[in-house]
Parts: structure tokens; sequence; C-alpha cells
């Protein structure tokens, strides 16, 4: 908690600064993303003869994140963020709030890669107490405002007999560096 503390008033400090020097160096991102699974019934089912889902993937899940943070010069992000993840073959719906550091460099001339990572905490809605630390990676391509990305997550719940539940996600990011 001491590590999202210091966070934060990293974060407002480095506001209050720069808007006395009327520099803008904030950012806002907003995520919106599809979990994928492994398809377990990628062949015929007994209860329905003669009707097949070949696909690979399926659908397992939505998730929105939010986060606010510094940036330098739209190439480096330190934020703090936090949204909900909802898991349908696990039945959880959890909220992570974690540190995300992200590098976007320009590869051509509108063009941006973006690589995130992030460290945190998890907690599960609906469950009691349960938590653990989440943990996710991501890789992308877009533009200075808007990204698709494919990432993976990890939120270290003990639940169904599994120690983490895992999953990877795709999905677009919208950011604001001129907020």
């Amino acid at each position: 908690m001491k590590y999202f503390l210091s966070t934060f008033v990293f974060v407002f400090f480095a506001n209050s600064f720069v808007q006395a020097q009327n520099k803008k160096i904030t950012y806002i991102q907003f995520d919106v993303s599809a979990s994928l699974t492994g398809n377990t019934e990628r062949y015929e089912s007994e209860d329905y003869p003669g009707q097949k889902n070949q696909d690979w993937f399926v659908p397992d899940g939505l998730g929105s994140k939010i986060g606010y943070g510094v940036q330098y010069k739209k190439w480096i992000t330190l934020g703090i963020h936090s949204g909900v993840d909802w898991k349908w073959d696990d039945k959880l719906v959890a909220v992570p709030i974690y540190l995300n550091l992200g590098f976007h460099p320009k590869v051509g001339e509108n063009t941006r890669l973006t690589a995130q990572a992030g460290y945190g905490k998890g907690f599960a809605l609906g469950r009691g107490n349960l938590s653990g630390e989440y943990r996710k990676l991501r890789i992308g391509i877009g533009t200075d405002d808007f990204t698709i990305f494919i990432e993976t997550a990890q939120y270290d719940i003990v639940l169904h007999n599994e120690e983490s539940i895992n999953s990877i996600n795709l999905g677009v990011s919208i950011l604001s560096f001129d907020y």
C-alpha cells in the first residue's frame, strides 16, 4: 500500500509543479478488452452430434481499465491504473490497482509501438477478502491517441484449486496526453 501511496503522491506533486509552469505532462488512458481462452469443445460434442466449434480460441471475459499519470514527450508513461476484469469460466470479477510503466516509441510518421508493464494488487469482488498480486504485460501498435493491443494478465488469487488466474486479452486503448 505504501508503494501505491508514494506513486500517487509523486504523480500529484509532479502534476502540481508542471501546472505552475503551464506545461502539460499528464495523461489519461482508457482501455477496453476481451479475454480469450483455448476452445475445449473444439471437436464434436456428444450432446449435439454433427455440430463442431472449430475455433481455436473463444471469448472468456471482458475488461475495462482507466489510468492517470505523468508522461515525457508521449514516449514514456508512468501512472496508476485501475478497472474491472470479468472472467466467465472462472466466475471471477476482479479489480486490479496497479502501477503502469509504458514505452511508446514512434516508428513512423503517425505510428507508435506500445510496450507496457503493470504490477500491483488484485481484489476479487464478492469473495470476501480474496486478493493477490496482479501483473500484466502488453504490446500494441497505433497512433498518438489510439492503440490496438494484446496483453497477458495474471492474478495470484487462489480460486478453484488453481494458484493463479491467467488471461490473454485483445483490446483497444485511448490515450489523452493533453489532459
